[in-house]
Parts: C-alpha cells; sequence; structure tokens
C-alpha cells in the first residue's frame, strides 16, 4: 500500500508541476508584466488563471486533478507506513 502511494504521489506531484509550468508559461506570453507577478508573488497566478479562463481552463484542471492524485497517494503512502508499522512479528 506504501509504495502505490508513493508512485501515486510522485507522478501527481510531477503532474501537477508540468500543468503549472504550463500555465506560467500562459502568463508570459499574456505579458512580462502577469509572467512575473505569477511567478514571484503569491497567489497572482490564480488571479491570470481567473481573469483568463478560456485559456487556462484546460492546464487548470488538469493540475487540480493531478494535486487530487498526490494527495491521494500521500493519504495511501501514510496509511501503509502506520498499518505496516502496527503489525506485531509472529514468532
Amino acid at each position: 500500500m506504501g509504495t502505490l502511494g508513493m508512485i501515486l504521489s510522485v507522478v501527481g506531484g510531477i503532474g501537477a508541476l508540468i500543468f503549472s509550468i504550463q500555465i506560467l508559461i500562459l502568463a508570459f506570453k499574456t505579458s512580462l508584466a502577469w509572467g512575473l507577478c505569477s511567478l514571484l508573488i503569491p497567489f497572482v497566478i490564480l488571479v491570470y488563471v481567473a481573469k483568463n479562463w478560456p485559456a487556462c481552463k484546460t492546464p487548470f484542471l488538469r493540475c487540480l486533478v493531478c494535486v487530487v492524485i498526490s494527495v491521494i497517494g500521500s493519504a495511501l503512502s501514510v496509511y501503509g507506513a502506520v498499518s505496516g508499522g502496527m503489525a506485531v512479528p509472529v514468532q
């Protein structure tokens, strides 16, 4: 269970990173100011996504799906570690 959780966490994290970079590229294509503000100021990228929803819809939703997959994977990893640590060895 822990190994599956680790794999899901890594795949979800990499996917979220890729789609976040795609949104950042769209911000830089709009203007240098949007790109730099999205890169340096927290949560400005969410304002950019809201203002440019038609262009950002697909990468944003895919990023959210990847974040959910990563959270599920982390929960499975924790569950696997806790349940494996609770096992009593048979003598």
